[in-house]
């Protein structure tokens, strides 16, 4: 199920009556740092997690 053109601005007129104008670039930004953690910690935890074909000790 994709999102219309309508679905889309309703939901951008919601986000801006919900933080207002001024505060959007902040949570946006916040928003991406976040999701740029998250990204960065799933990497990680790649790299840490043992590997599935040895078998265990």
């Amino acid at each position: 199920m994709s999102l219309g053109p309508w679905q889309l601005f309703l939901i951008l007129m919601i986000i801006l009556v919900l933080f207002g104008a001024g505060r959007l670039p902040q949570v946006m930004s916040d928003l991406g740092r976040g999701i740029r953690n998250l990204k960065q910690e799933l990497k990680d935890s790649d790299k840490l997690s043992p590997a599935k074909d040895e078998p265990d000790r």
